[in-house]
């Protein structure tokens, strides 16, 4: 689980600080103590003028923070946290004027102070929905009402750290008084919830990936397998979408038994047999796609696929808008001025509904994000060399695929081929291997052209990726031994 956690008041005993230093120049003001004990934060329990106050912080908050002390049990519960396998985030509002070096002087207090975490990432405004968007955080644990408030609209899990002077009117947030309880409520949260969405039996790629997906169960609650159409590709050029849906459906069952995972088999759903721009139609996995999100909190769609069937359940039911993550292989990145790539160009209108619906969006751009994600026959010999079924299965369709595409033998020669829907896994295993932003939402022409905009609701497009990380998370995870 990726885990947000805010520094002040969360990681470090930051009141108890400033409580002290409030004192002392209190003293030195008007010696008056607190005159408002009931007070919603120490610096409205004294009597100074606002003025007052932002020159007293500004001037000193910078040597406060490197005197601070860690809250009680903070570095034994990030510990335990990362032992367990989570991914720390510290995500904090240090900025100027209170701070001139806020990266040094935070990174010098962890230092001296022994405390592990995953990232340092300090937001310029109160409000970090974005940063914890771009991070892909599943929770976020911050000590001020006003920003849980802003995380939740922005449909991010978050709890309140419970401080002496942030309990009065809660409004509806969930508490965590210390580090004790923020560590339970972490080990009774539910697996991410996922749909995958996959044109199974157009290309070998959506095969790697449910492998991949199945193998990281740990992470998942895999909830439906939902068959995308295609029609027409370059690897089954004569199917038909209905042809292709049904051997999408046949491929998948395959791949679950060979996974031992025929428990799965129910799962997996039958999509739209037409596009969007040819018939609003209803289907299995359109239903279903709506009663699990409708069920759930928040349910992440692995699109990668034509995003018929992702478009026709928000067309048919927009009020899961709000309770679903879509990420989505398709289209190209902003360098290539078109296109035509075939996830997003057999669907027009299935994209337009999408990108217009204001769902919470991630966009892996194929070209040239993930087309980064090739590999090779030797490769995938040598890593996936342990003798099981499955991976002599996916070296099998792995040559023939290549094959296919070859005019001569001698084209073989340096050859390598993408396996593009890794990405969209991966992408929820770890965000960090992708280098992500979060910008307005473009608009999708007709003509299948990108117009950036500068106004919208904002979406991810992801930039680049890590392939190596990528590849070795799934080459252990397929039994290669290290």
């Amino acid at each position: 689980m990726r885990i947000g956690l805010d520094i002040d008041n969360v990681v470090t005993n930051f009141d108890k600080k400033m409580l002290e230093e409030f004192y002392k120049e209190d003293k030195n003001k008007r010696n008056k103590g607190i005159v408002n004990p009931e007070g919603n934060w120490i610096k409205n329990m004294f009597d100074w003028s606002n003025d007052e106050i932002e020159t007293f912080f500004n001037d000193n908050m910078q040597e406060f923070a490197k005197e601070l002390e860690p809250r009680e049990d903070a570095k034994y519960y990030m510990d335990k946290l990362l032992d367990d396998g989570h991914s720390l985030y510290l995500i904090s509002h240090r900025a100027y004027p209170h701070y001139t070096e806020p990266y040094k002087i935070t990174e010098n207090w962890l230092k001296k102070n022994n405390i592990n975490y995953t990232k340092l990432i300090l937001s310029k405004t109160t409000n970090k929905s974005k940063e914890c968007k771009e991070n892909n955080i599943d929770v976020m644990f911050d000590d001020v009402r006003t920003n849980c408030h802003q995380l939740q609209e922005s449909g991010i899990k978050c709890y309140l750290m419970g401080t002496n002077y942030n309990q009065k009117k809660l409004d509806g947030l969930k508490v965590v008084k210390n580090w004790k309880e923020l560590y339970e409520v972490v080990n009774k949260m539910e697996k991410k919830k996922v749909i995958l969405d996959t044109d199974m039996y157009n290309e070998i790629d959506d095969q790697f990936a449910l492998t991949y997906l199945i193998k990281s169960l740990n992470i998942f609650d895999l909830q439906a397998i939902t068959i995308a159409p295609f029609s027409k590709s370059g690897y089954a050029n004569t199917m038909t979408i209905e042809d292709g849906t049904e051997k999408s459906y046949e491929t998948t069952l395959k791949i679950l038994d060979m996974l031992d995972k025929s428990e799965y088999k129910d799962l997996v759903y039958k999509g739209a047999i037409k596009y969007m721009k040819d018939s609003e139609e209803d289907n299995d996995a359109v239903n279903k796609i709506i009663e699990i999100s409708n069920k759930n909190e928040k349910t992440t769609i692995l699109a990668i696929g034509a995003i018929t069937n992702v478009a026709l359940a928000i067309k048919k039911a927009p009020e899961i808008i709000s309770k679903i993550n879509v990420v989505w292989l398709g289209g190209n990145t902003f360098l290539t001025k078109d296109n035509s790539e075939f996830n997003f160009r057999q669907d027009i209108k299935a994209v337009q509904t999408v990108f217009n619906s204001g769902v919470e969006l991630v966009v892996i751009p194929c070209r040239n994000v993930a087309s980064n994600l090739s590999t090779t026959i030797y490769e995938l010999q040598h890593y996936l060399s342990e003798n099981t079924e499955l991976n002599k299965y996916l070296i099998d369709i792995f040559i023939k695929c290549k094959k296919s595409f070859m005019k001569e033998p001698k084209d073989e020669i340096g050859s390598s081929k993408t396996l593009w829907d890794l990405s969209a896994i991966a992408y929820e295993i770890n965000a960090d291997w992708f280098k992500s932003e979060m910008i307005s939402c473009p608009n999708v022409l007709d003509n299948g052209l990108y117009e950036q905009t500068e106004n919208r609701h904002n979406v991810i497009f992801v930039n680049d990726l890590y392939r190596n990380k990528i590849y070795q998370d799934f080459f252990i995870k397929m039994g290669y031994k290290i």
